[in-house]
């Protein structure tokens, strides 16, 4: 009897180990920094569509990064992850506890053209859209389970601009070589970046 118990003891000690050794290697993973620079950004369209939204992973976790993007209760994104709704406005997702703030979200400004995208602007709180608005002060206000992921139902106020705008800025991307944007996609877009230039 003695002996069965100091078996199982030594099994619950090692499979605790076992635990606190997956965890730990866990953390450090996901510790390694995620490295940005312009050319991280690409074609809106090249990457993966999801509601309206396009998402990516740069650290090749594009499978964690769709099973909370797809997920019908949320979930916390994987370093590495990209998350854009128009071409020159980006989140990226760093590494844990890179800014707890921003639950370790990025907030990116680009300029894009055909020959690719620039950083215009990078920062946590302090970065505006091209329509004024603060990309922390909006994403803050999403339901902490889906992890400052801006949509109808997630808490964020609703946006100034209409669906066929969004999808007129989606389609027009001019970092896309083949575009199936409709004559009247092209006019909503010219004419909302001309108005609101950045």
């Amino acid at each position: 009897m003695k002996k069965t118990v100091t078996l199982y003891a030594r099994s619950v000690y090692w499979r605790r180990v076992a635990i606190l050794l997956a965890l730990v290697s866990g953390v450090a993973a996901s510790a390694e920094p995620v490295e940005i620079t312009a050319k991280s950004f690409k074609c809106i369209k090249e990457m993966t569509p999801v509601r309206g939204f396009f998402v990516d992973n740069l650290s090749g976790n594009l499978e964690g990064t769709l099973a909370v993007a797809r997920s019908a209760t949320g979930g916390v994104y994987p370093p590495g992850t990209v998350v854009q709704l128009f071409p020159n406005e980006v989140m990226v997702k760093r590494e844990t506890g890179f800014n707890p703030v921003t639950k370790d979200w990025e907030f990116f400004e680009l300029d894009v053209d055909k020959n690719g995208s620039t950083i215009r602007k990078r920062g946590f709180a302090d970065i505006k859209n091209r329509f004024g608005g603060n990309c922390f002060a909006c994403h803050v206000a999403a339901k902490p389970e889906w992890d400052m992921i801006c949509e109808d139902s997630h808490g964020c106020k609703k946006l100034p601009v209409s669906e066929m705008a969004i999808k007129s800025l989606q389609n027009t991307d001019p970092r896309c070589k083949a575009s199936d944007a409709t004559l009247m996609q092209r006019f909503t877009a010219w004419t909302i970046r001309l108005l609101t230039p950045l």
